[in-house]
């Protein structure tokens, strides 16, 4: 089984410019129902074979689609998000970077309120490997197996898939739900289906600094007494506070969001949590084979002082100095 999506699921994509006609054509390749597209003023059109509608409701009226993947530019895709909803379609993926904070406030409560589900944004999209493909992620290195996988980043989880399809572990489901600091569906949302989910016997979740999505997740597992394992990493253990971290969400503000406390939380829920990325695969094999997880190995982090001397702003100072010191001569 999968969770959200599977190969019946049909996806309208909008948002068919160089980017979304690439994906969307990969998708379809993948073997995805890309039943259509959304690009205003080219409707009646085909695009890699995928016809072209103007509108999201001429679409919906002519394929019924399911599911909309949106590639939308950020100015406009808190707009996109309403016309998908207001056209009746129930799961959006969004993958567009950059949607403002204000915009994504309203346009969840919207969704919520309507009883629309939002993957994104920001995110890799979701994979039920040998199934249907919706996003952005690596296809090859998918397989479909026991495992679903839940991330904020997209490029961790495709670290932690191919190391699990390596090691023979294929995958239920996939996704990522975006690093944003407002986003649609979260850990505790995803976790309440792979529970569900007979086919899936153990969750791998990979957290970052920020927010506090992963101590949600902690006590959600605790309280619900979660009927599988979780082995979980978190990105940003040695991130400095206030300091924003590769995703808008990931930032330690006023002592909250650090890794150490989610980790903390996640620990004291029962959670497996490996602190060194490289071992998120044989964490989850021997857990799932009821042995101990691989001793947690802390990565050759640099030290606060060494990281200040080798900035870039460190750096530049020192070949001043130089040029002062030759000039001085």
């Amino acid at each position: 089984m999968s969770i959200l999506v599977d190969e019946n699921s049909r996806v309208v994509v909008q948002g068919m410019g160089a980017e979304g006609s690439f994906h969307a054509l990969r998708c379809k390749d993948y073997g995805t129902k890309v039943v259509g597209g959304v690009a205003p003023g080219k409707g009646g059109k085909k695009m890699d074979g995928i016809p072209l509608f103007n509108t999201v409701q001429e679409a919906v009226e002519k394929k019924n689609p399911d599911v909309s993947l949106l590639f939308v530019p950020a100015p406009f895709a808190a707009d996109a998000l309403y016309e998908a909803a207001e056209a009746g379609i129930p799961f959006l993926v969004c993958i567009t970077e950059g949607i403002p904070a204000g915009d994504m406030v309203q346009v969840t409560s919207y969704l919520d309120a309507h009883g629309v589900r939002l993957v994104g944004p920001n995110g890799p999209g979701i994979i039920s490997p040998g199934k249907c493909k919706i996003g952005i992620m690596p296809e090859h290195v998918h397989k479909p197996g026991p495992i679903g996988v839940v991330s904020r980043s997209g490029t961790l989880t495709y670290e932690a898939v191919d190391q699990l399809t390596r090691l023979g572990l294929g995958q239920t489901t996939c996704l990522g739900i975006g690093g944003d600091p407002v986003g649609g569906v979260t850990f505790v949302d995803t976790l309440k289906l792979f529970a569900e989910d007979e086919a899936t016997e153990a969750v791998v979740l990979i957290g970052e600094i920020g927010g506090t999505a992963e101590e949600d997740a902690a006590r959600y597992i605790a309280k619900s007494k979660f009927p599988k394992p979780v082995i979980a990493f978190i990105a940003g253990l040695t991130a400095p506070p206030g300091r924003r971290m590769g995703h808008a969400g990931a930032i330690i503000s006023g002592g909250k969001g650090t890794a150490k406390a989610k980790i903390k939380a996640l620990e004291s829920a029962g959670v497996t949590v490996v602190q060194n990325s490289a071992l998120i695969g044989a964490a989850v094999k021997a857990v799932i084979n009821g042995k101990k997880p691989p001793k947690a190995v802390k990565a050759n982090f640099p030290k606060a002082n060494s990281s200040k001397a080798n900035s870039p702003r460190a750096n530049s100072n020192k070949a001043n100095s130089k040029k002062r010191s030759r000039n001085d001569r």
